[in-house]
């Protein structure tokens, strides 16, 4: 009986290592070196200036990924049910303006007042005043666009947009989240930058091989567009003009957190939001992706996800910090995106189910 016993037991435990070692997952994970962490040390140093964030009710929905402004000062923001909710100019009023029927992420205006919006679900659309919707791209270069992501509209209208990953796309893998979570966990550099032209109806390839292709953000003086690599850590400039046009460089490096989106502020600053703080376990095992792929067999709550933390900063045009603003407790979580107003900063978050907002005079700004 005893010998039976423990026959089963081996048998289990023989059954789960194969488990472990052998069974199939979605991601086939890429060596690669994960750059140094500065932790919360110097620019970064903890501080708690995002506490006490006001919110602002949207309509019964949640996860306000980002936030654009009107040429009248309506708040518009994205929602995780596929709304984009509009608010008037003193945040009250929220109301269910369009449902894409998508997963709306990024969005910015056009000259015309159009919404631009990059739909993780249906590529790049846009939403004219009066509610319309229009499809702009589905694909790019004759390959689908599976994860549009962020988006900025220049002022000569050529749109610029993140395409995350032409692998892992956030319809066929659950939505944002899960696909990011594969995508950043197999690290195989399936995201571009992207640039619609609405003269000639094409979207075209600017970079690619970019690790989770995330915010987009067009330089006030309209010669470099900046892109988040968020399985990096870093932010990319792209020039668009002048004698570099056509190059790219690493302007920030070694981020303590994985940048979401990047918007363009004023006097001079760009806007970033941070969704967690980097994981320790997965930035020694990126250069063991074995490791990784075995980590990937584990139950959905063990792995690796996003912790709260609120975090946001602000850089110059030589990526230079000059504002950070945290909440360690996350009380306001997972910030997705930041849009600046003369008297407000407002921040999105993957999952709150209300749209932060913070008076800049509060912070000194």
């Amino acid at each position: 009986m005893i010998k039976r016993i423990l026959w089963s037991l081996l048998v289990i435990i023989m059954v789960i290592i194969l488990y472990f070692l052998l069974w199939p997952v979605a991601i086939d994970p890429v060596a690669w070196e994960a750059p140094p962490n500065p932790r919360y040390n110097g620019s970064f140093a903890v501080n708690n200036r995002l506490k006490g964030i006001e919110t602002l009710a949207i309509a019964g929905n949640h996860g306000p990924e980002d936030i654009a402004v009107d040429s009248q000062g309506r708040v518009y923001t994205t929602s995780h049910e596929g709304r984009i909710v509009r608010l008037n100019a003193d945040g009250s009023n929220p109301q269910n303006w369009v449902d894409t029927k998508g997963r709306p992420l990024g969005i910015d205006f056009d000259q015309k007042d159009n919404l631009i919006v990059a739909d993780a679900f249906r590529g790049l659309i846009s939403i004219s005043p009066d509610g319309s919707i229009s499809e702009l791209a589905t694909e790019a270069d004759g390959v689908p666009i599976g994860f549009a992501n962020n988006v900025d509209v220049a002022t000569d209208g050529k749109i610029y947009f993140s395409d995350a990953s032409t692998r892992f796309h956030a319809k066929e893998w659950g939505g944002p989240y899960e696909a990011a979570r594969l995508e950043l966990m197999e690290h195989g550099g399936h995201g571009r930058l992207l640039v619609y032209d609405p003269v000639t109806g094409v979207a075209k390839t600017l970079l690619k091989g970019l690790s989770f292709a995330n915010g987009v953000a067009v330089s006030h003086d309209q010669t470099f567009v900046l892109v988040n690599e968020m399985g990096e850590y870093r932010v990319i400039r792209f020039w668009i003009a002048g004698p570099d046009k056509g190059k790219s460089e690493t302007l920030v490096a070694s981020l303590p957190s994985f940048p979401d989106n990047i918007t363009t502020g004023l006097d001079g600053r760009f806007w970033i939001a941070f969704v967690s703080p980097r994981n320790p376990l997965m930035d020694k095992l990126s250069d063991r992706p074995f490791l990784r792929k075995v980590i990937w067999r584990l139950p959905n709550f063990m792995r690796p996800k996003a912790v709260p933390y609120g975090h946001i900063i602000a850089i110059d045009g030589n990526g230079k910090v000059v504002a950070d603003l945290q909440d360690p407790d996350g009380s306001y979580p997972i910030n997705t995106g930041v849009t600046e107003t003369e008297d407000y900063l407002y921040v999105g978050s993957l999952v709150a189910p209300v749209l932060g907002r913070l008076k800049k005079e509060k912070i000194g700004l």
